[in-house]
């Protein structure tokens, strides 16, 4: 914070000029309404993107008018911030802040979408899935100016921050369109029509016609005798020395493909399962770890980045006492995310090619397979594992529990990749980097300019709430009056709630059937939206089905009622 307070400005916390409302609400009495949850909000951006509706919720919910902010309070490092743009339903893991008089919303959500702010957040953020609640929230220092002053920040940001949500819209519209070039040509890796024209050359020289069945022969003879060796180095360090071969009975065989649904493979090809590609796989490790930590490196889920390890946040064990040699990886080893919150991550994968300059184990979220076979089919399986067919069947076996999506190993197991002979597993490799040579750079850049356009964002936000963007006018009502006024406010609905409390009893009323919904839209003088058209009509949970059948009849041919698209997204009745 300055030394010295802009005119008019004064120094207070979050608790004192804003307070989130908790009005709870079970969806299954408002069925129409719309619902926000966390998925539906851009991280960093303020920006929606896309709602679902209070009929597909189990759990209760908050009620949100338009103009409230809300607040993502779980994982505050997504930063995710929005203004109401209707009344609606949010997730509970929202504080929804009400609009009120004397304090811009627009300006309290640019407020929270600040980096310091996220920081601070995060740092009070706790548990296994953190989040943080508003009491901690509340100590955050805020230098508040007058409400006209807020009104110029805001008018100021939002036409700069227009201006780069276009420029970044056609950022990531280009971005898109290169994620499905890259998808398509992997997905033309994995099902041999990249190299169809180069195998049938192969195919007339009578080359290679089942050179995947071998491939995959060898690499079962492989995965045995990697196990064994590995057992007999176990065995050999222990007291109890191995006296005959008994102990080879206890290898397990591996669980071969699932192929069902799955398209034939080409010429050539064969099915592998994972479980048959790896010798030895296992999780991690619980260990508790910390950034100053003493022992070995654990690998986390922020480490797993595009096919290969991010060395650049690492956290430590306490100690070394608790590892193995076997614990440590090592190339050939293709580590897993197995459970997160994010379907989208859930399987992401990166394979450790080179030894690592430091001693590194990995967490208990994490799977790791330790692979069979060089470089070449590591190479292979890295590009065939982002593909949509293997996607699609990684995604068919997670589970999902509290809100998490978990695989397991015994699950993973029958995952079946398609295996090309060696040479063409080279000559696909060798195809797909040259064709996505050129698509890589551009998403660099485009990434940049992306990266880029956030510091700016963060930049413009640091110079508004230091009191340097828009020019202080010694006429404005000072912020002190108007911490008062809140402060005013807040005891006059306390007051109002405890007399409402003790002096408002509860009053029956004659229940009534729903009105016919035609009737109701002619008495409206303006389109009614469906929710509007469900609580006017006097419907309830227990009549949605009639209300519904009500209304398609209402639009069917011969129809008495129109229906109008506003926005894209927003649904209105009238009447013909």
């Amino acid at each position: 914070m300055p030394e010295q307070l802009p005119t008019g400005w004064i120094k207070t916390t979050l608790g004192e000029i804003a307070k989130p409302s908790r009005t709870r609400v079970s969806p299954i009495d408002v069925p129409t309404a719309r619902y926000v949850g966390l998925e539906h909000i851009a991280s960093q951006s303020m920006r929606l993107i896309g709602n679902g509706f209070a009929r597909e919720i189990r759990s209760s919910a908050v009620r949100f008018s338009k103009g409230d902010v809300l607040y993502g309070r779980m994982r505050p490092y997504l930063n995710k911030v929005w203004v109401a743009e209707f009344d609606g339903l949010c997730s509970a893991e929202f504080l929804v802040f009400r609009k009120h008089d004397g304090l811009n919303n627009q300006f309290l959500a640019f407020r929270l979408n600040e980096e310091d702010f996220v920081t601070f957040a995060n740092g009070q953020a706790s548990g296994e899935r953190p989040r943080v609640d508003f009491e901690k929230l509340s100590h955050f220092p805020i230098l508040l100016p007058p409400v006209a002053e807020q009104e110029r920040m805001v008018s100021k940001l939002s036409a700069a921050f227009s201006k780069m949500d276009k420029a970044d819209a056609a950022a990531r519209r280009a971005r898109n369109r290169l994620s499905r070039y890259s998808a398509a040509v992997l997905d033309a890796a994995v099902s041999g029509e990249l190299t169809r024209e180069w195998r049938e050359v192969q195919i007339d020289k009578k080359a290679g016609s089942n050179a995947g069945e071998i491939l995959l022969k060898q690499l079962l003879v492989a995965r045995r005798t990697r196990w064994e060796e590995a057992e007999l180095r176990r065995r050999n360090t222990g007291t109890n020395a191995p006296k005959d071969d008994k102990w080879r009975s206890r290898y397990r065989e591996a669980t071969p493909p699932r192929i069902e649904g799955l398209s034939e493979e080409p010429k050539g090809w064969a099915w592998i399962s994972i479980d048959q590609l790896g010798w030895s796989s296992g999780y991690g490790t619980s260990t508790k770890c910390t950034y100053d930590g003493k022992g070995p490196a654990v690998l986390r889920i922020p480490n797993i980045r595009c096919r290969s390890i991010d060395f650049g946040d690492l956290k430590f064990a306490a100690s070394l006492r608790d590892f193995k040699d076997e614990d440590f990886v090592a190339p050939g080893d293709l580590l897993l995310v197995r459970t997160n919150g994010s379907k989208e991550l859930i399987g992401r994968t990166a394979i450790v090619k080179t030894s690592p300059t430091i001693k590194c184990s990995f967490a208990s979220y994490l799977i790791r397979f330790r692979l069979l076979g060089d470089e070449v089919i590591w190479s292979w399986l890295s590009l065939a594992w982002d593909s949509n067919m293997v996607r699609q069947g990684i995604e068919s076996r997670a589970a999902t529990t509290a809100g998490q999506y978990n695989v397991s190993l015994s699950g993973l197991a029958d995952l079946a990749i398609p295996l090309p002979p060696s040479n063409e597993q080279t000559e696909i490799i060798c195809e797909v980097e040259r064709r996505l040579l050129a698509a890589d750079r551009l998403a660099a850049a485009l990434d940049q300019q992306l990266v880029r356009a956030s510091n700016t964002r963060q930049s413009l936000l640091l110079e508004a709430f230091a009191g340097r963007l828009v020019n202080q006018n010694p006429n404005d009502e000072p912020a002190s009056l108007l911490l008062e006024h809140i402060h005013s406010i807040r005891e006059a609905e306390a007051q109002k709630s405890k007399g409402g409390a003790m002096s408002t009893p509860k009053v029956k009323t004659k229940s009534v059937g729903p009105r016919n919904l035609l009737t109701v839209l002619e008495e409206n003088s303006t389109p009614m939206t469906p929710e509007e058209l469900f609580h006017a009509s006097g419907h309830s949970q227990e009549s949605v089905d009639e209300f519904f059948a009500e209304l398609r009849q209402l639009t069917t041919i011969p129809a008495k009622i129109t229906e109008e698209r506003k926005a894209g997204t927003i649904t209105l009745l009238k009447a013909l």
